[in-house]
């Protein structure tokens, strides 16, 4: 397994073998619960959450703090994100099929390629995202 430091330290990176993955301290926080993951995100606003590739399908995400994240090629398939803040969140990759975005900010976020095919987009803000070649099928 290659680490961060053998690519930055490394005269000729392979970086097509570097594969995403999210902070596991910002994981196991989120994991905690909303109300936790919410609590710390108010006490350090100067952190941009890394989530991306985190495995949160099925996941209770109702309310919580998601703003500027870094979710990209997450798995949030069917996942509860109704009234979450994802605003100028990267869900660039992200699997969001059938998740529950009702109420939801999504606000100047980027899903290039995202699939949110069956999701309910009801009452979701979509002001400025990109949505170039997301899947909206279904």
């Amino acid at each position: 397994m290659i680490t961060y430091f053998d690519v930055l330290y490394s005269a000729e990176p392979n970086l097509g073998r570097v594969e995403p993955m999210a902070n596991k301290e910002h994981l196991s926080i989120l994991k905690s619960g909303v109300s936790t993951w919410n609590q710390w995100r108010s006490e350090h606003p100067e952190i941009i959450p890394d989530l991306r590739a985190a495995e949160l399908s099925g996941a209770n995400l109702s309310k919580a703090n998601l703003s500027g994240a870094n979710l990209s090629w997450t798995n949030l398939r069917r996942a509860e994100l109704s009234g979450a803040n994802l605003g100028e969140a990267n869900l660039r990759e992200a699997n969001l099929r059938a998740a529950d975005l009702f109420g939801a900010d999504l606000g100047g976020a980027d899903l290039p390629g995202a699939n949110l095919g069956e999701a309910n987009l009801r009452g979701t803000n979509t002001t400025a995202v990109d949505l170039s070649a997301a899947d909206l099928t279904g």
